[in-house]
């Protein structure tokens, strides 16, 4: 086994926030960890403590120092340089290529594209790979031509100041331990043109999921999802106006005796938009960890049930048992329309499988 390499040497960036007129009075990591992108409450306190968080050209130490409407504030956040994304010769289930697109199965454990916690082993290094691509970097991509790479690159870059990662080819994506089809684009014309489908919502996208209880159905679930305000790496239902609209259809497709097999039809495409979906209506996604599928939900909690149902999350590897299932879009050049269908993976096969054995029909 090789050794690990060391992290590069950070660099910084000043980020300057004008705090508008209107602001209530709040305290300064609140602010900065609301208006600074990916930064976490507890990376921000330390950037106050060490002296690199400024108001009104004063440095401020105190973490619980008021920001006031008009202030001026002068962040300098230490950040990793861009990283640099290297073809990796992954296995890739291909389900349709040609010219301008492909489609993709992606498996479980399999992060979309790079950044800070995940430099290798993701779905971009697999796909530089496969299309016989060089190693990339963040501040390559505006020169570089789609033609070149094999990928879109017109809006593959960095979306922010500081931002690390780099997506070429990427229109959409898909959870970590979200198994599925995807459709990645090889010609920045592919990308604009499937990027306008997903935004105009004219994307066909289905989701099998086994979730605990059986859903009254079908039936549809909409509402405001946004960042939690207690863990920012969770995405939860938030009062009206606040964060994005989301709307997401349902319907049970095989009732067990306390789980239930459901096909999800997005409407809009959030962050975990399924998954947050499913567990405000009392449904959640067995084996999420995140959002409380991880537990007996229904059913006897204790002696043998108990094992069963470890046994079953052990199966899955954990992970929550979402798979994108099928997939409808045009197709950017011909016009045509293209449909695909994955079936589910072996793991979450082997679970329904399990279910419908042991504990049989919810009627």
């Amino acid at each position: 086994m090789s050794e690990s390499q060391p992290e590069p040497d950070p660099v910084e960036t000043v980020i300057e926030l004008d705090v508008p007129p209107g602001q209530t009075p709040v305290r300064i990591d609140v602010y900065l960890t609301d208006k600074t992108a990916n930064a976490t409450r507890s990376k921000v306190q330390r950037a106050i403590k060490e002296g690199r968080v400024e108001i009104n050209g004063r440095p401020v130490t105190k973490v619980s120092t008021p920001v006031q409407p008009g202030d001026q504030i002068r962040c300098t956040v230490m950040r990793p340089p861009p990283i640099e994304i290297v073809p990796e010769a992954i296995p890739l289930s291909v389900v349709y290529e040609d010219d301008a697109l492909l489609v993709v199965d992606k498996p479980a454990g399999m992060v979309v594209h790079p950044a800070y916690g995940h430099r290798s082993g993701t779905l971009i290094n697999a796909l530089l790979h496969h299309v016989g691509a060089g190693p990339l970097a963040g501040d390559e991509v505006e020169d570089t031509d789609d033609d070149d790479l094999g990928l879109a690159t017109a809006a593959a870059g960095p979306r922010y100041d500081g931002d690390p990662t780099v997506r070429p080819g990427l229109v959409h994506r898909l959870d970590k331990d979200t198994t599925g089809l995807m459709v990645v684009a090889k010609t920045d014309v592919a990308a604009a043109h499937l990027g306008k489908q997903f935004a105009d919502r004219t994307i066909q996208r289905r989701y099998l999921a086994l979730v605990w209880g059986v859903p009254d159905g079908p039936g549809r679930v909409e509402g405001w999802l946004g960042r939690s305000p207690r863990d920012r790496k969770k995405i939860s239902v938030r009062p009206e106006g606040e964060g994005k609209w989301a709307a997401t259809v349902y319907e049970p497709v095989e009732a067990f005796a306390h789980t239930a097999l459901v096909r999800f039809r997005l409407e809009t495409g959030r962050t975990h938009q399924i998954r947050v979906h499913a567990a405000s209506i009392g449904h959640p996604i067995f084996g999420d960890t995140t959002y409380g599928g991880d537990r007996i939900v229904y059913g006897a909690v204790e002696g043998s049930r108990r094992a069963f149902v470890r046994n079953l999350f052990a199966r899955l590897g954990p992970r929550q048992a979402l798979h994108a299932a099928t997939l409808g879009f045009v197709h950017p050049v011909t016009g045509q329309a293209m449909a695909f269908e994955a079936p589910l993976p072996p793991d979450m096969a082997a679970v329904v499988d399990r279910l419908r054995r042991v504990e049989g029909s919810g009627a």
